[in-house]
Order: C-alpha cells, then structure tokens, then sequence
C-alpha cells in the first residue's frame, strides 16, 4: 500500500518544514509543547568522565520543566559554579565536580535533591 505524503518539506520562502506541525523549523510550535517528564519528583546529581576522555561533569536529571526553562536553570547554575555546560536530553551538564555548590543551590530552591553515584 501506499503511504501518505507528509506533505510540503522544504519551501523556498521558509526553508526547512516541520512535518508534524506544517510550519517553518524555525516556527514549530511542536517542539516547543515537548516537555521533560517530571520524573519521580527527586531531583539527582551525580559526576561521570565516561566518553570524555576522563574529564567529568556533574550530571543534573529529573527536573521538571521544558527545554526552555532548563536552558535558563542552567545558565543560572553555570555562573553559580563559574563553570561551562550544557543541556542535553533533558539534563543538565556542568563540567567539573561542583556536586556539593549544586547540592546547596538546587536544595535552596526548594527542590529536593539527592547526590547519585559514588
């Protein structure tokens, strides 16, 4: 049988078209409604170095939130720490062993953390 068309996919005016929405990549109001799961409500915070090349940073997953407000979160804890990260899949990134200033910063935000790992 023969699938149906998604429709238009690249437009000279727009660029790049999303195909779940219709609208321009740049425009997709479907990426922007995507959401992190909220998880069990335990925010974690632990280091890992694996495919690194044995340089760690300091994991934070299980926050509530969306991409944006993640990006702005992280931004937040990276000049806490004096440190560079990122955001990737829903958790946050910082590099280096800051789990003890994260430990005190995310705790006083009123969320509760636990360190993760050894």
């Amino acid at each position: 049988m023969k699938e149906k068309s998604s429709g238009i996919v690249y437009s000279t005016i727009h660029g790049r078209m999303c195909p779940e929405c219709g609208r321009a990549a740049k425009d997709c109001a479907c990426r922007q409604k995507k959401a992190v799961s909220v998880g069990n409500a335990v925010v974690r915070i632990g280091r890992e170095t694996k495919g690194r090349k044995g340089k760690g940073v300091t994991l934070i997953t299980g926050l509530p939130g969306d991409e944006a407000a993640l990006e702005k979160l992280a931004k937040q804890l990276k000049a806490k720490c004096g440190a560079g990260g990122t955001v990737k899949d829903g958790v946050i990134e910082i590099q280096g062993d800051h789990r003890d200033v994260l430990l005190q910063e995310l705790g006083s935000r009123g969320f509760k953390v636990k360190l993760a790992g050894g």
